[in-house]
């Protein structure tokens, strides 16, 4: 009887932006538990050193999506740690400034959508430079229910996350024929430190206490609640799993059922 041993599948080669913390961090990790190789990055070096000296199974480097070259070197370097790329899931964005548009300063707006649309663009344009020709492969842009609907006083922030989803459809359909596919997940108000400082914001612009601004989050939703890091996690490993093998070019929305904002 032959000893040879049948080989199981290879080990998923994943790169996520902006993953030293809140739905990054989470998605990395879930995605080694999983059984993946994970390369990460994010702006905040000091964030970036804790987060690689506590999880020994990640690596990463400092990259500010935004800038052409610095996305260069993260492929060229994520890469060659990886040894290919089989999954990017694009999660860097910032929240941008809370003002209404008749107030807000260009460099504001301009600084939102380079970080948010920019750098989205700059990383899909280096993954599809692999996976194209490879004949593989699953890219998940983080869009958000701000992309969904007008958010006052975030204009940049809603216009960024709206482009994203024509971006994904697009760029589904150019890859598509050559076996890439390519999603976005839409997130609702995900509880954490990020979701903490858009209501303080809120709260300082509009006069409320921080508490109503909370709330008002909340009660916009169907099922009453925020969404987790986890939530948003457990929806990209599926896109980027073998059990979503045939799904491409969609929006998965996961929020609670965002009636209004």
């Amino acid at each position: 009887m032959s000893t040879t041993q049948a080989q199981g599948p290879s080990p998923q080669r994943v790169l996520i932006t902006a993953a030293a913390s809140g739905i990054g961090l989470q998605t990395a990790l879930d995605f080694v538990q999983d059984g993946a190789r994970v390369f990460i990055c994010d702006a905040d070096a000091l964030a970036l050193q804790r987060t690689l000296a506590a999880h020994g199974s990640l690596a990463g480097m400092v990259c500010d999506v935004s800038q052409e070259a610095q996305v260069a070197a993260l492929f060229r370097q994520g890469l060659q740690h990886l040894g290919g790329l089989d999954v990017l899931v694009n999660c860097a964005g910032i929240a941008g400034p809370t003002a209404t548009v008749a107030e807000m300063a260009f460099a504001d707006w301009r600084q939102c959508l380079s970080v948010n649309l920019d750098g989205t663009f700059l990383c899909c344009r280096a993954a599809a430079q692999v996976m194209g020709p490879q004949g593989s492969g699953a890219i998940v842009n983080l869009s958000s229910t701000a992309g969904l609907y007008g958010f006052p006083r975030r204009a940049p922030y809603a216009s960024a996350k709206w482009a994203l989803r024509g971006l994904t459809k697009t760029l589904a359909q150019e890859l598509g024929p050559r076996g890439v596919r390519v999603n976005c997940v839409c997130p609702g108000s995900v509880e954490g430190e990020r979701m903490d400082r858009v209501i303080a914001a809120e709260a300082a612009k509009t006069g409320q206490t921080e508490e109503a601004v909370r709330t008002l989050f909340t009660q916009t939703a169907s099922l009453r609640t925020f969404v987790s890091a986890q939530d948003i996690s457990n929806t990209i490993r599926f896109l980027a799993s073998a059990q979503g093998a045939r799904i491409s070019g969609q929006e998965i929305v996961v929020d609670g059922n965002t009636e209004t904002l």
